[in-house]
């Protein structure tokens, strides 16, 4: 165990709190075993009627994964770095299957990892602090922790529109997008956990405490997203924004230019590919492939430095341009990996 988890039963709640408030809460390998055996002990514990996470603090639910120890394994222990990526996928799968409800409080920050750990659960809250998130290709990945598969079931093509951009979510447009279900008040989160807590049903309890999101960005920008990103490649998604002398694909352009352009290659056609997929095991196991290759990535190890360990926001990507990535480039990044295949029961 961890002192960076704080699980217990608390009534008939099992309750996780994610407890790194410093860190945003952000997720490390020894919070995945934490997490995953809490889990399996509660599964058949008729003391515990669903489970319900949360994070320490008010700023972040879980910003994501612990990427900066991730950099420091891999000169020497990559090996490490995915190990930690086939636990953490083990433990989505865990969470999308789990058979009792699974309450998540989205609250603050809840990207990248947050979303492995909320996005799959039977009951996703947002509050009026949420900001939700898969911002990978800011660092040369992709979109993992199964949120490959929650942007490609996103409504029309902005799944490939937030990969590119690493759009940022508020409630409205994470119940949209399918990330979320309800929406509370960030006061009644204390609430609507002592409730859990004392026994009342998932349903009946997020229910008294929903509230109306308001309207999505997202939604109200489908159309334009569509005509953009319905495009087959990266590529040619940029193409169509650059037709456009408008402020909003100008502005969308910007946001691209600053990824890595492998990333965003291999991004748009994940999306693509996911969105045959059927289960979520599906989804991890072709992640994987592109995570078991990512410490071996220039794009990945240099996003890492400029924007998490030198800070200079001045990544020098290689290739430097999206048109030197051609497409056969992209989905080798997620060919099969032989004995190494994530398998998932």
């Amino acid at each position: 165990m961890t002192a960076d988890i704080i699980a217990r039963v608390d009534g008939s709640a099992g309750r996780i709190t994610l407890n790194r408030p410093k860190a945003l809460n952000a997720l490390n390998h020894p919070m995945v075993r934490a997490i995953k055996a809490a889990l399996a002990e509660w599964r058949d514990d008729d003391r515990v009627r669903h489970v319900v996470i949360d994070g320490e603090g008010e700023r972040a639910f879980c910003a994501g994964g612990d990427i900066r120890a991730v950099y420091d394994m891999i000169p020497t222990a990559p090996d490490a770095a995915r190990q930690f990526w086939r636990e953490e996928y083990e433990l989505n799968a865990m969470i999308a299957r789990y058979p009792k409800p699974y309450v998540a409080l989205m609250d603050g920050f809840c990207l990248g990892g947050g979303v492995g750990l909320s996005g799959h659960g039977s009951h996703r809250i947002v509050t009026e602090r949420s900001v939700v998130g898969m911002p990978e290709t800011a660092i040369g990945f992709t979109p993992d922790v199964g949120g490959s598969l929650l942007l490609a079931r996103a409504p029309g093509h902005a799944g490939e529109y937030m990969a590119a951009t690493a759009y940022r979510m508020n409630a409205a447009d994470a119940i949209y997008a399918g990330f979320a279900d309800t929406m509370i008040t960030g006061e009644n989160r204390a609430a609507l956990v002592a409730q859990l807590c004392e026994g009342r049903s998932a349903d009946d309890a997020v229910g008294q405490f929903a509230l109306f999101s308001g309207l999505s960005d997202l939604a109200a920008r489908q159309a334009r997203i569509d005509r953009a990103f319905g495009a087959a490649t990266i590529q040619d998604a940029v193409r169509r924004l650059e037709e456009s002398p408008e402020a909003w694909e100008q502005e969308t352009l910007g946001k691209i230019a600053m990824h890595s352009p492998t990333a965003l290659a291999a991004a748009h056609i994940s999306v693509r590919q996911v969105r045959h997929f059927k289960t979520i095991e599906e989804a991890l196991a072709h992640e994987y492939r592109y995570a078991y290759r990512a410490v071996d990535l220039h794009d990945f190890r240099e996003g890492i430095r400029a924007l998490i360990v030198d800070k200079d926001g001045k990544p020098q990507w290689l290739p430097s341009s999206i048109a030197e990535v051609s497409a056969q480039d992209a989905e080798a990044l997620f060919a099969p990996i032989g004995s190494h295949e994530l398998t998932l029961a």
